[in-house]
């Protein structure tokens, strides 16, 4: 990651939860936004402090219960602000629609403050980004660009030679396709890739290798 006169770029990567979700911190010039909290608040937090960040926005890339199971305890101590797709703020208040309450711990993490629409963006220091629509794992699902450090978070979208499932209610395998296809694979070859799960990898590298986007 690059440095400029405005201070460090910080960026960390925390594994989180059952279902190894990624959980991004990314903060300059002081200020950080924390995206995808799935689990583990107390570690999460730590970082944050750790960095000296002062965390201006919780961002979600889909509604998911393993990517929202630390929002309510990270909101209630930084008093930062939660942001969703509009599409899926239902799913902060509905552990029938996050799938919480299939798996017997049902998480209401409270409603949005901020419902993102597409094209939206969302800053922290020198640091903005840019809500590409890539929904299809769920209805409102998104991903993040950061076009002058050269990186998108996917969330549940697109990872290392797969994409994200679509057999969950309200899941749309086409539309998940072709919000990948327009939004991501047009993004420059050499931007890093990081998912909601697994290791990160770059836009040329799905372009050419990923045998869902053949």
């Amino acid at each position: 990651m690059a440095l400029d006169s405005a201070g460090k770029l910080i960026f960390d990567c925390l594994e989180v939860g059952p279902l190894a979700v990624n959980c991004y911190l990314l903060g300059q010039a002081g200020e950080g936004l924390i995206i995808d909290p799935g689990d583990e608040a107390d570690r999460i937090l730590a970082v944050a402090s750790r960095y000296g960040l002062d965390i201006k926005a919780i961002v979600l890339t889909h509604g998911h219960s393993d990517h929202i199971g630390a929002v309510s305890e990270i909101r209630d101590k930084l008093k930062a602000p939660v942001c969703i797709h509009k599409e899926d703020a239902r799913m902060l208040i509905d552990p029938m629609a996050n799938l919480s309450a299939v798996f017997g711990e049902p998480i209401i993490a409270g409603a949005a403050d901020r419902m993102l629409n597409d094209g939206d963006s969302i800053s922290a220091g020198n640091i903005t980004l840019e809500v590409l629509p890539t929904a299809g794992h769920t209805r409102g699902g998104i991903s993040l660009w950061e076009k002058n450090l050269g990186i998108v978070f996917t969330g549940d979208a697109l990872f290392a030679d797969s994409i994200g499932r679509t057999d969950f209610p309200h899941s749309d395998h086409e539309q998940l396709i072709s919000g990948i296809k327009k939004y991501l694979l047009s993004l420059p070859r050499q931007t890093i890739v990081y998912p909601g799960h697994g290791p990160s990898t770059t836009i040329g590298q799905e372009k050419d290798n990923n045998p869902w986007l053949k």
